[in-house]
């Protein structure tokens, strides 16, 4: 067999661990031959390809970004069709041409969704789940998450020093627009003290009475974690729309911290690089058996996969039953 490998959508820790993962047991396990397309769905439009080898898969386990490069490219979009260009049917003249007997697609919700409708008209698809925003349906954890809540804890533990050193208090915006993952979960490893999502609804003046409760009890110092995705008067970024407000509302010293791309840079964590192997390896499987139209998903400590069709277009979100909100709750921290 003759598959291809595409990475589309934002790049995140694990991915070149992903394609190694995918490549390495197509070759040496199944005896498969590999083509890297190069920029996403960009690539199979253009036929821009290149043979995968155990030399091109060299160094690949910790090395940030990806080595086929990405592209927003959205094939189906406004139906496809792009002045006299028909992307779909063109996709399916590539892949003819390449050879290909199944494509392998590396993505986050987006990339899920054209997957999904990729194998609707015909193409042979297997998916891996990539975001570090951890908000693809039908997956516990996609690699990318445990290394972006690793940077942001770090971020927050080193955020205690200054604010413990000035009494004032610190805010840290980090990614998620529609899911607060990274927010709880780093927010909960870090010892944040407010944990704001986009999920759950807020009452600054709440956020105010916590941050003064603090005060009274001999705590001159608060860390205030946000996802980038809660509400706000829609001018400004989180955090600083947040600091604003608990400055105005306590009269308390606040600053802001914005992580950014940080967040989705650099090398993977050792759980992402096992997840990713692991993740890459089962895609092989799938092609192998003839399991195709499925994304590859983690359940509990098992990889296992799902229909395209179930989980396209399903966002994961934080509920508040979630037992980390709870069990913070419990705690004392204020989620809004």
């Amino acid at each position: 067999m003759r598959i291809g490998i595409l990475t589309s959508g934002g790049d995140c820790p694990g991915i070149n661990a992903t394609i190694r993962g995918v490549s390495k047991a197509a070759i040496n396990h199944y005896g498969m031959e590999v083509l890297g397309i190069h920029s996403g769905f960009q690539g199979l439009l253009t036929k821009d390809v290149e043979p995968m080898t155990e030399k091109s898969l060299s160094g690949l386990l910790n090395l940030g970004g990806t080595i086929l490069g990405t592209s927003r490219e959205k094939p189906f979009k406004k139906g496809g069709i792009m002045g006299d260009v028909n992307k779909p049917a063109l996709i399916l003249e590539n892949i003819r041409e390449l050879g290909l007997d199944c494509v392998v697609t590396i993505g986050g919700n987006g990339t899920q969704k054209t997957a999904a409708k990729l194998a609707g008209i015909g193409v042979n698809v297997v998916s891996v789940p990539k975001t570090i925003d951890n908000d693809i349906w039908g997956t516990d954890f996609s690699f990318g998450f445990d290394s972006a809540v690793t940077i942001a804890t770090d971020a927050i533990d080193r955020l205690h020093s200054t604010a413990s050193s000035h009494k004032r208090v610190m805010v840290i915006e980090v990614m998620g627009h529609k899911a607060g993952w990274i927010a709880l979960y780093s927010g909960m490893a870090g010892g944040g003290d407010v944990i704001l999502l986009p999920e759950i609804p807020y009452d600054i003046h709440r956020i105010g009475e916590t941050i003064l409760n603090r005060l009274k009890k001999g705590k001159p110092y608060s860390i205030v974690v946000v996802a980038e995705g809660i509400q706000t008067d829609g001018k400004k970024r989180a955090a600083e729309y947040i600091a604003q407000e608990i400055e105005y509302e306590t009269g308390i010293e606040t600053r802001e911290t914005v992580l950014g791309y940080i967040q989705r840079g650099g090398s993977p964590t050792s759980f992402d690089r096992n997840l990713s192997t692991r993740m890459g390896g089962h895609a092989a499987e799938l092609i192998a058996t003839g399991q195709f139209g499925r994304m590859v998903t983690l359940q509990g400590n098992e990889i296992t996969s799902a229909p395209l069709s179930e989980v396209a277009g399903k966002l994961k979100l934080v509920t508040e039953d979630n037992d980390l909100v709870i069990q913070g709750r419990r705690m004392g921290i204020c989620f809004g």
